[in-house]
């Protein structure tokens, strides 16, 4: 299981476009590289919720895809010169749709941090890559880590207090198209070469965004201040933890590597205690616990593949 926009379905990088950034990150233990990805996706959106005071969720959302596929087609020019000679329309519409539900996981779980904690909303989105991995697996086990999880997400509606159901539903709907988007992952990385149709996708998803986040951001999208933070958003969410997490998919495997992507509740929810001051009651600590412990328990169940 990996974050949003940093999933490991397309095998291993092009030689051409990370051959200096691996030689770079080679002295760093790849345990060490997923968790830096982890935190760094986090404090990305520890820092888009802060944004939230003067732009809403879509306009954070518009500069965030933005920032990821400007710096993706470049990192990708080369095969995206030939795009068009290269591939089928049907490669074309796979890309497009990863690029709708990437889109849609993005808007999603931005508006689920508007409402609800980091954390909380984390450990919930979490359920869309648990189904995934526990559909893999189809031992009778999971059905103990099915129940896990549900157990946990109970306990975040029932709370110390009254639930706030909307921001959890866009926390599930986050997670319903986290699911999508890691079978959409798959599909494109058999279709395009290296980071290609993660960069198609990325262009899709911030033309599908552009009306919204226009019209909802305004003149605030053209403060030079505003957009730095969007960019910076970009870098932490997206393109560093993608580019961390691919290097470490090259030298560990890909079920460790989900084992390890099974902290990102409880880094979220400890995010968003230090840069948000969103502090857990301890059933809330409790809940993401449980879906933690589901996220590993089903991730060492699941079948190993060729490629991570």
């Amino acid at each position: 299981m990996a974050p949003a926009e940093a999933q490991g379905s397309y095998g291993r990088p092009d030689r051409r476009t990370w051959s200096a950034r691996a030689l770079s990150m080679g002295a760093i233990p790849p345990p060490a590289l997923v968790l830096l990805g982890v935190v760094s996706v986090q404090v990305g959106a520890g820092i888009a919720k802060h944004l939230f005071a003067v732009l809403p969720p879509s306009a954070v959302v518009l500069l965030r895809l933005a920032t990821s596929a400007a710096v993706l087609g470049f990192l990708s020019r080369r095969a995206l010169r030939t795009l068009l000679r290269d591939h089928t329309r049907g490669d074309l519409a796979v890309a497009v749709t990863f690029g709708l539900t990437l889109a849609v996981m993005n808007a999603s779980i931005y508006q689920a941090f508007a409402r609800i904690p980091l954390g909380v909303a984390v450990t919930i989105e979490f359920l869309g890559p648990l189904a995934v991995a526990i559909a893999a697996s189809r031992r009778a086990l999971d059905l103990v880590w099915a129940v896990l999880a549900f157990a946990g997400v109970a306990l975040l509606a029932r709370g110390d207090g009254p639930a706030d159901l909307v921001g959890m539903g866009f926390a599930l709907l986050a997670g319903v198209a986290w699911a999508g988007y890691i079978l959409l992952s798959a599909a494109t990385g058999k279709r395009f070469a290296g980071s290609s149709g993660l960069a198609v996708a990325s262009v899709a998803a911030t033309v599908v965004m552009l009306p919204l986040g226009t019209a909802t951001g305004g003149t605030a999208l053209l403060s030079p201040e505003l957009l730095l933070l969007g960019l910076g958003v970009g870098l932490l969410s997206s393109v560093i933890p993608y580019s961390l997490e691919l290097e470490a998919l090259r030298r560990m495997p890909a079920r460790v590597f989900g084992i390890l992507m099974s902290l990102e509740p409880a880094v979220a929810a400890l995010v968003g205690l230090v840069v948000l001051q969103e502090v857990l009651s301890p059933v809330e600590w409790a809940a993401v616990g449980c879906v933690m412990v589901a996220c590993i328990g089903a991730t060492r169940g699941a079948p190993e593949t060729p490629e991570a």
